[in-house]
């Protein structure tokens, strides 16, 4: 799941940047995302499918099977559109700058539209898949970002605590609660307040063997969940979302690579409550989270032969 072909990245990025300079920012970052994530293999299962084939496995092999059900397209057609979401920063004696970030109208899930489920990643798995598409994980800022402007807020739906908030079955019967609310907005609308997000903070550079969680946020806007590294690298339950962010953003109209602004003291504000991040490429590279997660095997064939 590491994999990273730096030569090939390269040229994609010399063909994205002749998209850009022919459109608008917000449509080139949209046809970059589609072209970023591979399109919906024909043998995809759906989510259904994924949670009955995948119930019982241990949960480093359900982890692997997950990313790559991911990185081979097999997510929801309406998740590949990107929305623009708008983040200001008013420093100590200047004028207010505003940024502009895109992100996933919704978390991450497998499968189809008519049949998907919403997909729990640990920091590994969840570095893997952003780092794949090109994108970022959002910082408690952007979190809070996206929830102000969400017209359609969904409630958090907490499930009795316990082993069985990492099982499948509460995978689903969570995932039933959400689609029990969404009834009537559109598929691609931006949505939100239904999970708690996986997030990128400084504080990991100090807990590298953890995982950073923020926000289920209430109707009036609170996040039940503060910003949190309680749990190991390696932990995801059913109230954790990934919801990417484009690697790119727009300052005053100019394109700036987001990970330069989580970086510079003087940006990063705009973006970050906690200011400047340490080395955010080094945070969301894939490798970084599999030695912080101890030794990760390449992918199982098993699973690859098991999930059709």
């Amino acid at each position: 799941m590491m994999r990273l072909c730096v030569a090939a990245l390269g040229s994609m990025a010399l063909l994205w940047s002749s998209h850009a300079a022919a459109e608008s920012p917000a449509t080139s970052v949209r046809t970059l995302v589609s072209a970023a994530i591979p399109q919906r293999p024909d043998d995809g299962i759906t989510g259904s499918q994924f949670a009955r084939q995948t119930d019982g496995w241990p949960e480093m092999e359900r982890q692997r099977a997950a990313v790559r059900e991911l990185e081979r397209g097999n997510v929801p057609q309406f998740l590949r559109q990107l929305l623009p979401v708008d983040l200001h920063y008013q420093p100590a004696g200047g004028e207010a700058v505003t940024a502009t970030i895109w992100v996933m109208p919704d978390y991450l899930a497998i499968g189809p539209n008519d049949d998907f489920l919403y997909m729990p990643l640990t920091w590994p798995s969840a570095t893997d898949v952003a780092s794949r598409f090109g994108c970022v994980l959002p910082t408690p800022k952007m979190v809070d970002a996206v929830y102000q402007q969400t017209r359609d807020h969904l409630e958090p739906q907490p499930l009795p605590a316990g082993p069985q908030m990492r099982s499948n079955a509460y995978y689903e019967r969570h995932q039933q609660m959400i689609d029990a609310q969404r009834v009537g907005i559109p598929f691609g609308a931006l949505i939100s307040g239904h999970m708690k997000d996986v997030v990128l903070t400084d504080r990991l550079f100090d807990r590298p063997d953890r995982v950073a969680i923020y926000g289920w946020h209430r109707p009036d806007g609170r996040p039940i969940q503060p910003l949190s590294t309680v749990h190991g690298v390696r932990y995801a339950d059913y109230s954790h979302g990934v919801r990417l962010v484009w690697h790119e953003v727009s300052i005053e109209g100019a394109s700036r690579s987001i990970y330069d602004v989580l970086a510079d003291p003087a940006l990063a504000p705009l973006l970050s409550y906690e200011g400047a991040i340490r080395d955010p490429r080094g945070l969301m590279d894939p490798r970084r989270a599999a030695l912080a997660a101890g030794s990760m095997t390449s992918d199982l064939p098993e699973v690859a032969q098991t999930l059709r």
